[in-house]
């Protein structure tokens, strides 16, 4: 037990990241670390299945935002202006902030940014062809002036997801800075401190995250088996 400084509320440490989630989110930075790697190293093979990894994931993580823990649920964490506004309000004010249950608005759009750009990195790789050597699976259903257009977005957007890869390593260090609010560690122990009045997230089984991931991979393997 503990108390916030700012108020009185007693706190208490619960569960607000189920292992699925905590297990996709360190799986992603792998896997789009090792795909970069093994891009620059010309291990084209391993770039790829990488790229596979990080689509498996993806769709996990869809599914998972619709079926999964009640803090992964994007209907529970992604907020209109109103929302962000206060959030904002919020950060401004001086003082130490509360741990939210989950991603806080501004953390949504984050989630959101970078889910959709790692998507438009993952699925134009596999419609990239460099014209001598490596083809994605779907390079050859589509003519070569699009996959030529594909890989050129697939190069590109990398600058851009490393942008807001370090816009979201920023936010992390200013809300540890400002607020002394740890976001790291609850990606790791799936644990914060949360007011003893507020009900703690729903947390569903992991047999329901073993099926998800089951579909997720079959779909990719479907995809690039039958391509």
């Amino acid at each position: 037990m503990g108390r916030n400084k700012d108020k009185t509320a007693v706190t208490r440490r619960v569960v607000v990241w189920d292992l699925p989630v905590r297990l996709f989110h360190w799986s992603l930075v792998f896997c789009i670390v090792a795909a970069w790697w093994s891009g620059e190293n010309d291990a084209m093979d391993w770039h790829m299945r990488f790229g596979y990894a990080v689509l498996a994931l993806l769709l996990f993580r869809l599914i998972w935002g619709l079926v999964g823990s009640q803090t992964a649920r994007f209907s529970q964490f992604v907020r209109g202006p109103a929302a962000i506004l206060a959030h904002l309000r919020e950060l401004a004010a001086p003082g130490r902030m509360a741990a939210h249950a989950g991603h806080n608005p501004l953390g949504a759009l984050a989630v959101i940014g970078l889910l959709s750009v790692v998507t438009v990195q993952a699925v134009t790789g596999l419609f990239t062809s460099d014209g001598i050597m490596v083809d994605g699976p779907l390079a050859g259903k589509v003519s070569g002036a699009t996959s030529a257009l594909m890989r050129t977005i697939h190069k590109g957007n990398f600058n851009v997801l490393l942008a807001i890869v370090g816009l979201h390593i920023a936010a992390i260090l200013l809300y540890a800075g400002l607020k002394r609010l740890d976001l790291v560690r609850p990606m790791v122990t799936g644990r914060a401190a949360l007011p003893a009045s507020e009900p703690a997230p729903r947390i569903v089984s992991l047999f329901r995250a073993f099926m998800v991931a089951a579909i997720a991979t079959a779909a990719i393997w479907a995809l690039i088996s039958f391509a």
